[in-house]
Parts: C-alpha cells; sequence; structure tokens
C-alpha cells in the first residue's frame, strides 16, 4: 500500500513483467555503499526498454515507475517489516520494508531522471492485521518533487507520522539506517561478529546516529564489555538526550551493575519523556482498550490528544473506548471530529459511516 498526497495520479497501463530471477546467494562481507544502491542490469534495462519512454512528461513516467513497482503486471512488490534489502535484491525478491522501498524507488526514479530523495520521520505508529499496532521509532519514505511539485511516497499507507512528519535526509544518513538495521538482525541472530561490523558501517556513514550507538550498547553489554556499553549509550544520550531506547538499556544495565542512582535518574527522564509522548498514551490506551479497561483508555486516548489533536486516529480510538464505556453521545462527538481530520475521502468515508451507525443506535436506544 502506498500513501500519496499534492500529486495526482494518472491512467494506468498495463506493463509487461520482468522475468523471474533468483535470489542472489547472501555475500559474506557487508555490502558497500555502492553495492546497497547499484541498479542490477536487468532491472535498468527493463526500466529503460519499458519505462523511459521518449517524450513522457515527468508525471507519466513517474506514473509508470509506480506501476512498474507496485502492479502485478510489474514487480509487485509485498511489504515485510524483516527485508531490509539491497536495491538489487529487493528487485530481485520483489519484497521490502520501508527503508528498502525507498532505497529502490530512489534510484530507480533518479535513473529515469527524476528528483527523488529519502525522508526520515522520528516516530510512527502502523495499524496493520484488523486494528493491530505497531510503534516504529524510525521510519523511511520516498519524497518526490514534479514539475516543483512535492509529494510523498509511503510503501504503507496506514502510518501516523509524528508532528515533525518526513524530513529529507542524505543518502549516508538512509544508508546508516540500512546497515544499523542490518547489525540489529545480526545481534538478535547472535551473531555479534556480523553485528559490529554492519554498526560499525552505519556509523561511518552517521557519527551522529544515535541508535547505532545505543545498538552497539547492547551488543557490548551482551558481550560484557560493561564499560563500553555505557560509553556507547552516553554518545547515544549526548546526540539525543531523550532517546528511549539508549535510555531504557542504560538505565537496566546500571540497574545491574548496583549503580541504583544513576539508574534511577535515567528511568525519570525516561517517564518525564513518556508522559510528553502522544504515540505513548495512544499505544498505552490501545492496550487497555484491548484488555476492556475502557476507563483506562479513555484517560490515555485524552492524554494523547491534548498532545496532538489533529491525529484523527487519536479521536477514533476516543470515540472506540467512549462507546464501548457505554458513552454514546461522547463517542458520537469523537467520531465527529475523527471525520473532519480525516486525511483522504476514504477515511472520512469511513468514519462517517461509522458515525451514522452510532446514530442509529442511539435512536432505537431512545425509542426503546
Amino acid at each position: 500500500m502506498i500513501g500519496w498526497n499534492a500529486l495526482a495520479l494518472l491512467a494506468t497501463t498495463t506493463l509487461a513483467p520482468p522475468p523471474e530471477l533468483p535470489a542472489p546467494p547472501p555475500a559474506e562481507a557487508i555490502p558497500t555503499p555502492e553495492q546497497v544502491m547499484a541498479i542490477p542490469p536487468e532491472a535498468r534495462a527493463f526500466l529503460h526498454e519499458r519505462v523511459m519512454a521518449p517524450g513522457k512528461s515527468q508525471e507519466r513516467r513517474l506514473q509508470r515507475l509506480m506501476e512498474l513497482v507496485f502492479q502485478p503486471s510489474g514487480i509487485d512488490l509485498q511489504y515485510d517489516t524483516e527485508a531490509t534489502l539491497t536495491v538489487a535484491e529487493t528487485w530481485r525478491q520483489r519484497r521490502a520494508n520501508c527503508l528498502s522501498f525507498a532505497l529502490m524507488f530512489v534510484a530507480l526514479a533518479r535513473e529515469m531522471g527524476l528528483q527523488a530523495r529519502m525522508q526520515e520521520v522520528g516516530q510512527v505508529v502502523i495499524w496493520y492485521e484488523e486494528q493491530g499496532l505497531m510503534f516504529n521509532a524510525g521510519h523511511v519514505n520516498v519524497g518526490m518533487s514534479v514539475n516543483g511539485r512535492p509529494a510523498t511516497l509511503d510503501l504503507d499507507q496506514n502510518v501516523l507520522y509524528d508532528r515533525s512528519g518526513p524530513q529529507p535526509i542524505s543518502d549516508q544518513r538512509a544508508l546508516a539506517h540500512f546497515y544499523n538495521n542490518r547489525g540489529a538482525e545480526e545481534l538478535a541472530r547472535h551473531d555479534y561478529a556480523m553485528a559490529r561490523q554492519y554498526f560499525e558501517a552505519a556509523l561511518r556513514m552517521d557519527p551522529r546516529f544515535a541508535a547505532t550507538w545505543s545498538n552497539l550498547g547492547v551488543l557490548d553489554a551482551r558481550e560484557n564489555n560493561d564499560a563500553g556499553a555505557i560509553s556507547d549509550f552516553d554518545e547515544a544520550l549526548a546526540i539525543n538526550r531523550n532517546h528511549a531506547a539508549a535510555l531504557h538499556n542504560a538505565s537496566q544495565l546500571y540497574q545491574r551493575l548496583g549503580q541504583t542512582a544513576q539508574a534511577d535518574q535515567l528511568r525519570t527522564r525516561l517517564e518525564h519523556n513518556r508522559r510528553r509522548d502522544p504515540f505513548y498514551h495512544f499505544l498505552q490506551g490501545a492496550a487497555a482498550e484491548r484488555a476492556s479497561n475502557y476507563t483506562r483508555a479513555i484517560d490515555h486516548y485524552r492524554k494523547a490528544i491534548r498532545l496532538y489533536p489533529s491525529a484523527h486516529q487519536f479521536h477514533f480510538g476516543l470515540a472506540r473506548a467512549y462507546y464501548l464505556n457505554g458513552q454514546n453521545r461522547r463517542a458520537e462527538r469523537e467520531m465527529e471530529r475523527a471525520r473532519a481530520l480525516g486525511s483522504n475521502d476514504q477515511t472520512r468515508a469511513l468514519y462517517q459511516a461509522k458515525l451514522e451507525s452510532l446514530r442509529r443506535l442511539g435512536a432505537a436506544h431512545a425509542a426503546h
């Protein structure tokens, strides 16, 4: 799924699909930045033969590129949260997470002469599988400029950005995300030597990437290098004093080492940050709602809205909690607000349908 703003899509045409190719065997060494971004020969040939027809406008080229990436007649790219892949791997395996998608789409767009860049969002909440939620402290998508008109392209349209929204980043910063993700995957597989290589590569791309310093701290702690871990966490917090993962990990380490004063200080800072984080309250509200604790859910949803009043998803959550708690009039009011704030016609129509259902239920109860 894609989220597309500020640039209308053009009519759809059918592209002959590229041939299926087997995935290459995994490399023993980590890929260089050039290898991460390299367009495979078969992709470049397909792009030039089928997409970059001479005389086509920028809008038409972009539309054909989107068809190539997303339609079954193209490579039919599928979303996979664990697929941190190079451009060539994404093309051949036809799956990607948000980062892999951004790397491939930007590389292909630039090959076609389009202006494209990677963008970073500090925090997002993603909806999946019937109101399931996934919090992601870091998200990457694509920023485009076509004939002077800006647009954002996202692999998943069910994303709520933080209040800062997408911010342009350099290719080096995007590559730091790539190496950091790969390092975290190796860390989860307990291949600590490979994880360290990836983390070091991430820091070569961006020495001020706080997430990698925090991950290095976890790695050093697992290898019983407590002094190194503390240094890593300190570095992460010097870059971003509110980095939640570094605060949590460092407090846990200090607690294990018996340095309770330092642990308490970091936990206090973490809790202070959480109280000011609308996403934290929203996720706490969703958890309380799933546990049928609707009073607690209402409290957290209202706190989220006070901190981030324009997020229609927060008002929808509060409307659900009010309804489940038997407060139908308040549920109707919040549903109206969610509808008014809806980001597109489809979302507003969904809220309108739910609002009408609430009104029918209210009328039926009043008549009874």
